[in-house]
């Protein structure tokens, strides 16, 4: 039984590392169309790979120029806000996404934030979730480490200090859980999405007898909170919400 079980392993290895290789030749294949500026040509390959399961920050990063490139408003901000959930703090990806939400009709003022959200969200961005579940990892094992030292220690100067490490180890390993439960939460919770409609009525109630609020056009962000059968309740950066009928918002949180 050993045998085909060994055969078996080897087949799903080498299936694996031959659609590594292969979706790295289309990666090359694709930089190269978009050096030579077949923009086209290179959307094409970059999705190939994306259909084939490979999601990264660069993958989505360079397919999102490739749009910019085509002038297509809501895919290149699609793409650049799908890199920015992957590597938040890439310097020339928050330059990027810049320029692509310039192309949008709808110029959206960000609501002013207070020290407090600030500081909380320079925390969260500290490490993505699974960063912070490393963390998590690390910060065990150091516990485990300095209390098994206070435990075998017999200098009270030294067992002293390990304790007090310990204690501190501690402290930092709850608030890390805290975070990243928080964080995951509110991931969990909280729905973003690109608007594709070249233009749509945003509505003050769910039905086309309230009054129109204001209308928002393809490329726009959106935080989608309820539904309501045809009808979804939005809000936009600057804090306004209604709701619009027939709308197409790419769910940010999708692969695709």
């Amino acid at each position: 039984m050993r045998q085909p079980l060994r055969f078996f392993l080897a087949l799903v290895l080498s299936c694996f590392f031959s659609s590594a290789q292969n979706n790295d030749a289309t990666f090359e294949n694709a930089n190269a169309a978009y050096n030579a500026a077949q923009f086209e040509k290179a959307v094409m390959l970059y999705k190939e790979i994306l259909e084939a399961g490979d999601h990264s920050a660069a993958l989505y990063y360079n397919l999102a120029n490739s749009y910019y490139r085509l002038n297509q408003v809501g895919e290149s901000i699609f793409y650049f806000e799908k890199a920015r959930q992957l590597d938040p703090k890439d310097e020339d990806l928050n330059i990027n996404i810049v320029f692509a939400q310039n192309m949008a009709i709808d110029a959206v003022e960000v609501l002013p934030k207070s020290q407090i959200t600030l500081l909380s969200e320079k925390i969260f961005t500290l490490f993505s979730s699974e960063g912070w579940a490393y963390f998590i990892v690390v910060c065990s094992w150091i516990l485990a480490i300095l209390w098994g030292l206070y435990v075998w220690n017999k200098v009270p100067i030294i067992k002293r200090s390990f304790f007090i490490s310990a204690i501190l180890a501690g402290v930092i390993l709850i608030f890390s859980v805290s975070v990243a439960f928080v964080k995951s939460s509110n991931e969990d919770n909280t729905f973003y999405g690109i608007l594709f409609n070249e233009k749509l009525a945003v509505w003050a109630e769910p039905n086309t007898r309230a009054e129109v609020l204001f209308l928002l056009h393809e490329g726009t962000k959106v935080q989608m909170l309820d539904k309501l059968q045809e009808w979804q309740k939005i809000r936009i950066a600057n804090g306004s919400e209604g709701w619009v009928k027939d709308g197409e918002i790419r769910d940010l949180k999708g692969f695709k």
